[in-house]
């Protein structure tokens, strides 16, 4: 009894200490997030004064008024939702059609096709050679250049592969046996039964797309395609911040908003719609990760 009471006793302060330290790592990781957003919604120059950890101290609205209202900052999240959206659902497409035909054991050159993928995931070309093939296909300022290159991933191709064998034959087989072609069978048959796996790659390449910033920094020169990720670090990157207060009205600009706020409240805007799409997708995520790692 003794045995058990100090073992109990041990269990206790064992769980106690875990809660502790998993709060401090909450505590740390989410501050960070409520310091941004608390400071977005106060007043500029109040905020300038510092002291504001917890609540806004002078709440207003004109950090999002002038965010919205800059003809750049509104294009530029255009621009992340139409690639965010496009191009999640042809690289879901793209990429669960080949793990698809790679599932297949009787595919010729299965081998040949998994083997040079593989080698795709250790090495590379470079930036250089990449940048000179996204020239060489035209795709310099070009919104495709969003789309065709993230089109395919072999390291989601895996995931999808995994899932795909678990899928009984006999179903493929029934269809098959009604008539329906190998892309009938894809579409029909597989798609449904594959949604969790889906949702797992879609919030995978979807966070990707949005938060992708690099592309637009390199291969994109006109304003009017730059994503809003690359709109906010050129933002950050400038001191003066002169491309966001071009456009604000005078008046605001001089009176409630500063470069910084703006700065805060552009992160806001930009982090706002992945989160919100996040929970709705998590159990999907989880139930995809876990059997589309159950066999290799």
């Amino acid at each position: 009894m003794n045995f058990l009471k100090r073992r109990t006793k041990s269990e206790a302060i064992f769980d106690t200490v875990n809660i502790i330290i998993m709060l401090v790592i909450c505590f740390i990781t989410i501050y960070p997030i409520w310091y941004t957003i608390v400071n977005s919604f106060n007043e500029g120059q109040d905020a300038m004064r510092g002291g504001i950890y917890w609540w806004p101290r002078k709440f207003t609205l004109q950090n999002y008024v002038a965010v919205f209202s800059n003809s750049g900052i509104v294009k530029a999240l255009g621009v992340t939702v139409a690639k965010t959206v496009i191009g999640t659902v042809v690289h879901v497409f793209f990429t669960a059609m080949v793990a698809y035909a790679l599932s297949k054991k009787d595919l010729i050159g299965r081998n040949i096709y998994t083997t040079l993928g593989l080698i795709t995931l250790f090495f590379s070309g470079g930036l250089i050679p990449l940048y000179l093939l996204i020239k060489s296909l035209g795709l310099l300022d070009n919104f495709l250049v969003y789309i065709i290159p993230a089109a395919f991933s072999f390291y989601d191709l895996l995931i999808f592969k995994s899932f795909f064998s678990q899928i009984p034959a006999s179903l493929e087989e029934a269809a098959r046996i009604d008539g329906a072609s190998d892309f009938k069978i894809f579409v029909r048959v597989v798609i449904p039964l594959s949604l969790p796996v889906i949702a797992t790659i879609a919030l995978f390449h979807g966070v990707y797309q949005w938060n992708d910033y690099f592309t637009g920094m390199i291969y994109i020169n006109k304003n009017d395609l730059q994503p809003i990720q690359t709109y906010l670090y050129k933002v950050v990157a400038q001191a003066g911040a002169n491309s966001v207060s071009a456009n604000m009205p005078g008046a605001v600009g001089a009176t409630t908003v500063t470069q910084q706020t703006i700065k805060l409240a552009t992160m806001v805007v930009t982090t706002f719609p992945i989160v919100c799409v996040y929970p709705f997708l998590q159990k999907y995520f989880v139930k995809g990760m876990l059997l589309g790692s159950v066999k290799g």
